[in-house]
């Protein structure tokens, strides 16, 4: 009988949980109100410009992304006139846990259940209660040439985001960003993790283009633009970005 009873509780944690996944996930992909998503600031390095540049950063240094999410957002008709409202919540002294390299299942799911449970434990910011939070580590570019890989999860609408802490690459700061924010909408990579060459038709702004190389914009979740079947370049901005066909549909704006 106690063994009974222990499986229905774990059941009903477990209805539970996904209920609220199946609400959070049909409130961010119904285009019908206002999604406020909050972005966690956090040096990731002990860089005095780092440090000068995580204090620094206010929503109008973000204010291109919710830009660019609107116009998408109307390119497809959706008539909502703010889609997200982002707000920075003053800086973090905690980083969060890190995905595993080489995770089997079982370390990737754990990894999730402890970044969502740290996230909720470090949430504190000023307005509305976030729908979606991006944890953003920033990186000083003199220090690491490349940065880590980034994380957004759809299960939790939380993510874990590396930039540069650099002025001048802020625009592209603000496509890895926009990237990992439609992850937790419930959009997929659209590359090959080989070559990360944009994969066709999925991974390409406009597929039905002809001829269809060179491509004029990046896919968002493909991260680059086709130019010919071995080279991709690197999106300089959003403004070099679009919400393909595919990535429309799983975020709900094509139905």
């Amino acid at each position: 009988m106690f063994r009974k009873l222990r499986i229905l509780i774990l059941l009903f944690i477990l209805l539970t949980v996904g209920l609220g996944a199946w609400r959070a996930n049909s409130r961010l992909t119904a285009w019908e109100h206002t999604i406020h998503v909050g972005i966690y600031p956090i040096a990731a390095d002990d860089s005095p410009a780092t440090q000068s540049f995580v204090r620094a950063l206010d929503a109008e240094s973000l204010s291109d992304i919710a830009a660019w999410m609107q116009a998408e957002s109307q390119r497809y008709g959706k008539p909502v006139l703010r889609p997200i409202s982002l707000n920075v919540a003053p800086p973090l002294a905690e980083q969060p846990p890190l995905p595993p390299e080489h995770a089997s299942a079982l370390d990737a799911i754990v990894w999730s259940l402890k970044l969502r449970w740290w996230a909720s434990r470090h949430d504190a910011i000023a307005g509305p209660k976030p729908h979606v939070r991006l944890f953003v580590l920033f990186h000083d570019p003199d220090r690491i040439p490349r940065l880590p890989h980034s994380t957004g999860l759809s299960k939790g609408q939380v993510g874990i985001v590396h930039a540069f802490a650099s002025r001048l690459q802020r625009k592209q700061n603000s496509v890895v960003l926009t990237h990992e924010l439609l992850h937790t909408f419930g959009a997929t990579d659209k590359y090959d993790p080989a070559t990360l060459l944009p994969v066709y038709p999925a991974g390409y702004a406009e597929p039905e283009r002809n001829p269809r190389l060179p491509q004029r914009f990046a896919e968002i979740m493909g991260g680059r633009t086709p130019i010919d079947e071995q080279r991709a370049e690197i999106p300089e901005s959003l403004d070099d970005t679009l919400i393909g066909p595919t990535t429309a549909t799983e975020i709900g704006l094509l139905r």
